[in-house]
């Protein structure tokens, strides 16, 4: 699965996404190679988002999720917007069950 982080282009959202490898690295029931992340600014999306399964979009950008919208939506691509607490705590392992339940459950409507 390839996960895109958008955010506002800040360290922050990184962090996040090594907390997100960490957790896929040491779980018994995720293998890494089944899995790519990225992290990007919201206004590079256009230009990236084919390229990926599913976005995680930073609760600081969540004004933006009509301009998001407009983008994901037409594509049919699944995305989730982080909780500002979990963002802050930085709980790699809480995003990658949004992640997983997300783009599950997608799949199942899409079937």
């Amino acid at each position: 699965m390839k996960i895109l982080l958008c955010c506002a282009g800040g360290f922050s959202t990184n962090m996040l996404m090594q907390n997100m490898k960490k957790v896929v690295k040491e779980s018994a029931k995720l293998d890494e190679n089944d899995f790519e992340f990225t992290a990007i600014p919201a206004d590079s999306i256009e230009s990236e988002i084919d390229n990926w399964d599913m976005v995680l979009i930073g609760p600081q950008i969540s004004h933006k999720l009509d301009f998001l919208k407009g983008i994901l939506e037409p594509r049919n691509k699944p995305y989730a917007i982080i909780d500002k607490d979990v963002y802050g705590k930085m709980d790699g392992a809480t995003v990658m069950k949004l992640a997983l339940v997300t783009y599950k459950k997608h799949e199942m409507l899409n079937k």
